[in-house]
Parts: C-alpha cells; structure tokens; sequence
C-alpha cells in the first residue's frame, strides 16, 4: 500500500532519489526512498545517511543475497525465534518478538540468524503503518539460560535498527531478564544515548502489558494473542517472491499490514469477546476484529499537538506515532537537539486546550472566574468514559472495589500476577496507569485500599517496583472510614508472601512521613518504601481556605523522595530517568488523586518549557483514569494552585483575584 504525500514530501522524495542518482547508487524505488524518508521525518540529508549506513550494514553482515526457502535459512525461520505479531501496540507500531530460549549460538552464525531477522523485517515494512509508526522490540528472556545469549548478536540486531535500518525503533523490552544478565545489558546500555535507553525497558511478565496491550501479545507471555508463525511466514514468502517477480527485493506490490485491530481472543476472566463483534482496544475505542490476521484496513494517523514557536499557542498538525527524536546510535548524535522544533510526545501530558505562560493562564482564569471555571469542569464531566470497565465489572471482582461507582478502565488498568492459577480474577486490582510529564505510566492511581486487598496493594507495589506511596486522605473522615490501615504505624505486617516493617514515622504539620521495609518473603529481597499521608485535605474538596502553599510543599516532598529512590537503585534500575510508578491514592483514587497529578503534571511542564495546560491535562488524565477530578472546586483549585506557584517561583510578580468569586448578581450591578 502506497503512503500518501504532502507536496513537500514529494519534492523530498524527488530530492532523495536525485541525491541517490547523483551518488552513482544502484536504481531505487519511490517505496524505498519513501522508507527511509519516513524514517527520518523526510529529512534528505539523514535519510541519505541512513541509506548509506544500511547498505554498509548489510554487506558487511551478509544479508544482500537470501535463500529462504534452504538451509539453513529456512530452518532458522522456522524455529519462530523471530516473529512478527499480527497485530499492533497502542500507538500502532509493529510488533516484533525474539525469544531468547530458542535461539542456540553453537547451532547458528550471526549471518543466518540476522538474515532471518531482516528477511522478516523487510516484509513487516511494506506496510504503510509500520513505516509511519515504527516498531517495538520485545526480547523474551523468559526460560533462557546463560547459553542462550549471544551478547555480540544482541548488539549487533540493536546497531542495526537504530543506526542501519529504515524502521522506527520506538521501544526495546526485555521481557523477565534473569539476573545473569544484569551484568551485560548495563555494558551494553554504555553504547546507546540516555534518550534511546529510556526506551529500554526490563519488565516482568505482568508488566509487560503496561507497554503493549494485552490483546495484543501471545500467550507466552500473558496475552490474548494466538498467532500462526507458519501463517506469517507464508506472508514472508509472497512478499519475497512478489518482489523477486517484479525485479527487487523491496517494495513490493502488495504491502503486508499488520492488523491494527486485534484478532479473536480466547475468554479472559469470563469475558469472551466474539470474533464477529467489535471489542474495546486499548486506547478505549472500538476495534473490529479482522477475519484474518495479515490483511485489514491501516489505521488513520494518530492526531496530536506541535508547537508553532509561539510558547502561548499551538497548531494541530497529523503525525505519526514514532515521531520522537531519532538517535544513530554509532555516533550518538539527538538529531532533534538541533534541527527538530519541539514537539509534544505522546509521553507528555496533553489535551484539548491550549498551554499558556502563567501570565496567560491568569488572565484566562479572571475572565472565567469562578464560575466559569466550574461550567467549563461541568462540560469535561458530562463527557461520557473514555473506555470499557469490564474486568471492574465482573462478579468475582466487584467486592475488590471501595466504591461500586469508581471503577477502573480495561485499557490502562494494572494487570497483576495471577496469583491463584485456578482464578483468573487473582490479577485484579482497582488501579490504573496515568502518564506523567513525558513519562509513560509515571503514576498508579488507585483506590484507598480495603483490608480484603492490602496483599493485592502491596503484590501491586512489589511487581512494579514502586518505591513512593502517596496518599491523600486520613483513614477516617467525618466518623467513615476511607481507608485501610494497610502499613502498619509500627512493628511489622505480613499480607500474602510480602512483609511490612515500619522503620520511622515523621510527623509534620501537614503530612505523616512513613519510611517502610518491604521484604519478600520467597526471596528474602527487601525494598526500602517512602510513604507521604497528607492529612489537611478534605474529602470532595481542596486544602483549607484554597490555600496552594501546603499542598505544593508536600508535592516537593514527594518529588525530592522520588529522585532520591531511584538515584539509590543506580544501575539496577534501567528505565525512565525519573523512577518506576509513584502510586498515588486516596478514597476513590479520583478526587484528590487526580487533582495531585495535575497539579505535578502541569507545574513539571511549567518549570520545563514556561507554559502550563491545565484544561488538556485534566481530560488526559480522565482517559485514563475514569472520573479523576471529582468536584468544580478540584477543578477550580487546579488553576489556582499552578498560578500560586507561578507566583512563588517568580514567573509572575502578583495575581489579583479582585472579583473571581463574584456571582451573577454582582456581575449584574457592575454592568
């Protein structure tokens, strides 16, 4: 299937060729030259790089003449070491797969098994999605031993799609990483740039569905997902012969797509989703189930927000979802440091309205005022969800649940081990990802936890390796108990296979600072956990008097212990820069749960780029967990509280609230 261009990509792709001609390079396809423009956002000049660096990598590897339909290449495909899925992550990229047990470097050479992983790759990107959306790379070392791990290959695969392969690597990761393999893999990560290794992640099974949905992956590792290799590499065969008939190897007529819209799954906790009907993906819309697994209809492009240089205005603008910083990981280089605007990705926090400098977001607050405010809240409310709740709803799970009104979403909730063989339902708990500031899942918004689900919470905690617990209720209020008392004040607590010791309490003015132990009993491992109660927050409303200063106080708290945490992990924690999940929570895990991660969400962009949007941020953080901001004041204190803070760190000199709470009578008399 043909990508469709801009004039301006057409003159690029014309540039390229001619570049390409110039150079004395062997005939190539407007397909191609699209590929690696694509791959390099049509930037003729680094596409002319990445054209070279490819034709190099694969002279230099042996992967310019295939036979895979013999030995050894066909029984390298065969073994199903390296697939490609036949359905697609979030964002749609591609997914690719190589499991580490069936691969045995006595038995192979780097040539065979490379060859078998670009002649796969090759048919995967004649697709016009895997092209605009690029591809993530899942290594399963689950089951693999020592003699599996080829560390000179894995470098050399990883070289190759970074710096020699016109695909977008959008995500590496390693899938139940043993502890042998600690030592190689921080070596290795010495070769690639910070930004490329936060998008190296190691992940336990559970959590691999945080990053790709679970309909999405095989059931080898805890997915819905059925897929026939040999299906596929049938797939594989037309496209290679297709290609030889017209007299290449690459762009081939007929595209393979990879189908955005995942195939029929087998029941999952009493749900069983009809092959014939539509189903919610991930990102909470329907998605048709295609009849076969290789052909269906591309996605549209996923829709998002650039900035035009104005710091205080934005322009819409179609991108694809690999639109990231692209890194040649031989030389190191950020390409977007220098010639790329800056753009919002799909990490940072973002919505409907528009970022403003705080000068701008006053003046809009003061002509809103107060009650304005609360209209514009009333408006974000009555939208209806943003997802399905059907694991929340199930009967087995419904007493998991504080409150039978808040529930969770499917598509971003946290998926536990399943703790009980026999019960599908043992992975449950009331709790979802929310993206932080161009962070992936940096939160875990969760409900007050029940004493039945204190082993589920700390099972939580434990599995996502969290290391800061916020929450922002007391355990009772106004004579109703709100929470549990699930970490003991002192002494130790044991819930399922995980113990609590509690080895200070510091008491503030407005927070209770809990410094915990939490120890494994199966493995005898322990992790500190740093617990902040905030105390003067008041069910369905804001801190007393609307004063911002206390609240922004005990959120540099919970910053300064984040930070610390994960400086202490040191090598031993390889993903994001700013740490694993914060768990965030209070009664229903809505009210001033989500009012607390808009307020960190908004002030993290502020001090980064000197603009904040609260509005987008708030309907961000609502799609991924249901009903967060439950009240206009929450709403209200949100706007408030970023312009209180602008005001603290000098990006304002004053805000005059003269008439924002006047009424319409008030309002009346003045006209």
């Amino acid at each position: 299937m043909a990508v469709a261009l801009s004039p301006d990509q057409e003159l690029a792709t014309k540039a390229f060729l001619d570049a390409l001609s110039e150079s004395g390079a062997a005939c190539v396809s407007r397909a191609t030259a699209v590929k690696f423009l694509l791959a390099r956002k049509f930037d003729v000049a680094r596409a002319h790089a990445l054209w070279r660096q490819h034709e190099a990598t694969r002279r230099r590897e042996g992967l310019t003449k295939f036979e895979p339909f013999e030995d050894p290449l066909k029984s390298e495909l065969e073994t199903g070491k390296f697939t490609i899925l036949p359905a697609r992550d979030a964002t749609g990229a591609a997914i690719a797969v190589f499991t580490a047990n069936k691969h045995f470097p006595a038995q192979t050479t780097h040539q065979i098994t490379l060859q078998g992983v670009v002649y796969q790759l090759d048919a995967a990107l004649q697709s016009a999605d895997t092209q605009r959306a690029g591809l993530v790379f899942v290594y399963d070392m689950t089951d693999s031993k020592y003699t599996n791990f080829d560390y000179e290959l894995s470098q050399k695969i990883l070289t190759m799609l970074k710096g020699g392969y016109p695909a977008k690597l959008k995500k590496v990761l390693i899938v139940t990483a043993p502890l042998w393999f600690k030592a190689p893999f921080r070596i290795l990560r010495l070769f690639v740039r910070e930004k490329l290794r936060e998008r190296v992640h190691t992940v336990s099974a559970p959590q691999l569905s945080a990053h790709v949905p679970r309909a999405a992956l095989p059931a080898q590792l805890g997915g819905l997902l059925q897929p026939d290799h040999a299906a596929w590499l049938e797939h594989c065969r037309l496209c290679y012969t297709a290609a030889l008939q017209s007299g290449k190897l690459e762009g081939a007529a007929d595209d393979y797509v990879i189908t955005n819209h995942i195939p029929p799954a087998k029941p999952q906790n009493g749900i069983i989703h009809n092959g014939s009907s539509d189903m919610s993906g991930d990102n909470g819309t329907a998605m048709h189930i295609s009849e076969s697994p290789y052909t269906c209809e591309p996605s549209p492009l996923r829709h998002t927000h650039s900035y035009n240089g104005d710091t205080n205005s934005m322009k819409s603008r179609h991108i694809n979802s690999g639109d990231e910083d692209d890194l040649d990981i031989s030389t190191g280089r950020t390409w977007s440091d220098a010639e790329q605007s800056p753009a919002l990705s799909d990490d940072e926090c973002s919505g409907g309205g528009a970022a403003l400098a705080p000068a701008a977001l006053l003046a809009r607050a003061r002509a809103l005022r107060r009650r304005g405010l609360v209209a514009e809240y009333e408006e974000i409310r009555a939208r209806p969800p943003a997802g399905t709740f059907h694991h929340a709803k199930l009967p087995a799970n419904l007493a998991k649940n504080r409150y039978t009104d808040v529930l969770c979403y499917d598509h971003s909730r946290v998926v536990l081990s399943q703790a009980d063989p026999n019960d599908p339902s043992s992975d449950y708990i009331n709790a979802n990802y929310v993206d932080g500031y161009k962070q992936k899942n940096a939160f875990i918004c969760t409900q007050g936890p029940l004493p039945k689900t204190y082993a589920d919470f700390w099972r939580m905690v434990w599995e996502q390796h969290s290391l800061v617990i916020v929450m922002t209720t007391r355990a009772v209020e106004r004579g109703r108990v709100k929470c549990g008392q699930y970490w003991p004040a002192a002494g130790r607590a044991v819930h399922g296979h995980l113990a609590v010791t509690a080895r200070s309490v510091v008491q503030r003015e407005h927070a209770t600072v809990s410094l915990l132990t939490l120890t494994n009993l199966q493995t005898n491992e322990s992790r500190p956990i740093w617990h902040g109660q905030y105390t003067c927050w008041p069910d369905y409303g804001v801190p007393g008097g609307g004063r911002a200063a206390p609240v922004l106080e005990f959120l540099a708290m919970v910053r300064r212990a984040q930070a610390d945490a994960t400086a202490q992990l040191g090598d031993k924690w390889v993903g994001h820069s700013r740490g694993p999940p914060i768990i965030v929570h209070c009664s229903a895990g809505i009210g001033r749960t989500g009012t607390f991660l808009t307020l960190d969400i908004c002030l993290s962009r502020l001090e980064a780029e000197g603009v904040a949007d609260v509005r987008g941020t708030v309907e961000r953080v609502r799609a991924q967990r249901a009903h967060s901001i439950q009240m206009p004041d929450q709403y209200v204190f949100c706007h408030l509280a970023v312009i209180e803070y602008a005001v603290m760190q000098g990006y304002l000199e004053s805000a005059d609230w003269t008439g924002f709470d006047d009424d319409d009578e008030a309002d009346a008399e003045s006209e």
